[in-house]
């Protein structure tokens, strides 16, 4: 190796040290700035931790565990295996002893008064006969079932004991997409993990969860998370951990937690009576599109789309009709249909609301005595099934008049043709299908396939018009619209 003298190293090498210097003085700051912007969840844990609880349920079941008859493998019997499996293929056979069923951690919980009442999933003490919550200190208390409510996925426990360790509760209604959440729960049984992240959206309607607006999060939540808090940075619990929406069955980004707005409005009713009522409005609704806004002569797209009027609904004794558009309840807007179920649920049973719709183009208000909300059974049955030879039309749509079975399960009231046959053309392109039943067109109700073809020949050039049909057993709206032609 060749020395190289001080004097020759110095005046190249010296401006090179002061750089990286320099350099990784820059780095340290910058690292420390975003080690400051980054929220430090460990005293929020601290101070939350032993309010929340793990919960655990076993049925009152002894029976010996069932499995297919199985022989021993051909192992020696000084295998390290062999004494494993006979044991394993011993259980469950005739004449083995029963044991009772071990207790299955199921969820989380927490609680919300130092009396001992806990909050948690609905699901998560769903058929249990005997339910355990276990405290961070290890202290276990039998829980009591005061009140379970299916829609909203929460329940009520009770546990004896005082001066019990409480959570402190946020207000869901200020949240904002994008702010720091965190949670805490036991998944796979990892009692007391804690998971962050953000608020990925508010307001989230899922399939068949109507009246909750979900809270989604991309906090990891993962089975044995069900029931626990979901917390903001200021150490309030924002929501309850309900569902995720997975592919595999664990995490995937996608959480969901029930506001505590509307947890706190059902651990109110259940503490109290143990069961929850809900407001009833009474109609199906669905988004406006972009082209149904232009055929109900609407600046923009907004509000609930009334669908369906079930009968003897409080909205049909108030005279609300398909084609109307909710954009205000109370003085809420209405900007998707999904808006509407959760503010009318929440709707005190025999108070007025009053609702700002839009009807033929022109807003008016209606004031409406809100119901109690009925069972699905009953829901179902007042909204009845979807529902004439035809010939050629501007729709290329082939209809039928109804057959005395279908008009039987849309209601003599209804009227409708049964969609045959959908040709390319307007039809097809505005998503009619066939089987569809064609109810109205253009605000107009068809009864007879006479009636249809006269309201097709009168449909409007180029602009669009609603129409009116049933599909599966659920009311929707579409537009329709005839293009100019060279001919027009």
């Amino acid at each position: 190796m060749r020395p190289v003298s001080a004097p020759e190293a110095a005046p190249t090498r010296a401006p090179v040290y002061c750089g990286w210097l320099v350099a990784l003085a820059l780095a340290a700051s910058v690292g420390l700035a975003q080690a400051r912007a980054l929220p430090d969840f460990t005293g929020l844990v601290q101070e939350n931790a032993a309010a929340v609880v793990n919960i655990s349920a076993a049925p009152n079941d002894t029976e010996p565990r069932s499995r297919p008859r199985q022989e021993l493998p051909e192992l020696r019997q000084d295998s390290p295996f062999y004494e494993f499996f006979r044991r394993f293929l011993e259980e469950g056979r005739p004449g083995s002893s029963p044991r009772p069923r071990r207790m299955a951690s199921l969820g989380s919980g927490f609680i919300i008064s130092n009396d001992g009442y806990v909050i948690t999933n609905s699901h998560v003490v769903e058929d249990a006969d005997e339910i355990i919550v276990r405290l961070n200190d290890r202290r276990e208390f039998t829980a009591e079932v005061i009140g379970a409510d299916e829609r909203s996925d929460i329940a009520l426990l009770k546990i004896d004991g005082g001066e019990l360790p409480v959570v402190s509760l946020g207000s869901s209604a200020a949240l904002k997409v994008g702010e720091w959440a965190f949670a805490i729960g036991s998944p796979f049984g990892f009692d007391y993990s804690v998971t962050q992240g953000i608020i990925s959206a508010i307001g989230r309607s899922l399939p068949n969860e109507n009246y909750v607006p979900f809270i989604q999060t991309d906090v990891a939540i993962n089975p044995g998370n069900s029931g626990g808090p979901l917390f903001n940075l200021d150490g309030e619990v924002i929501g309850v951990n309900s569902q995720i929406y997975s592919r595999t069955g664990g995490f995937m980004g996608l959480s969901f937690a029930v506001p505590i707005d509307v947890v706190m409005n059902v651990y109110a009713q259940l503490r109290e009576r143990g069961y929850v009522t809900r407001g009833w409005l009474g109609v199906l609704v669905q988004d406006v599109t972009r082209e149904l806004a232009d055929s109900f002569n609407m600046d923009k797209p907004q509000g609930a789309l009334v669908a369906q009027v079930l009968e003897e609904s409080p909205a049909a004794v108030a005279g609300l009709r398909p084609g109307d558009v909710i954009v205000s309840y109370n003085g809420a807007a209405i900007a998707l249909s999904s808006d509407l179920p959760p503010l009318v649920g929440s709707t005190s049973v025999d108070t007025n609301a009053e609702l700002e719709l839009v009807r033929e183009g022109k807003r008016q208000r209606v004031q409406v005595l809100i119901a109690e909300l009925p069972t699905d059974d009953k829901v179902a049955s007042m909204r009845g099934m979807g529902a004439a030879p035809g010939t050629d039309n501007a729709l290329n749509l082939t209809v039928r008049e109804l057959t005395e079975t279908e008009r039987q399960r849309l209601g003599d009231s209804s009227g409708g043709v049964v969609v045959e046959t959908v040709e390319p053309g307007p039809g097809a392109k505005a998503g009619i299908r066939r089987g569809d039943v064609l109810l109205a067109i253009n605000n107009v109700k068809v009864s007879s396939v006479a009636e249809f073809e006269q309201l097709v020949a009168d449909l409007p050039v180029g602009r669009s018009v609603p129409a009116l049909l049933q599909r599966g057993g659920s009311p929707m709206f579409l537009a329709l619209r005839l293009e100019k032609t060279d001919k027009d």
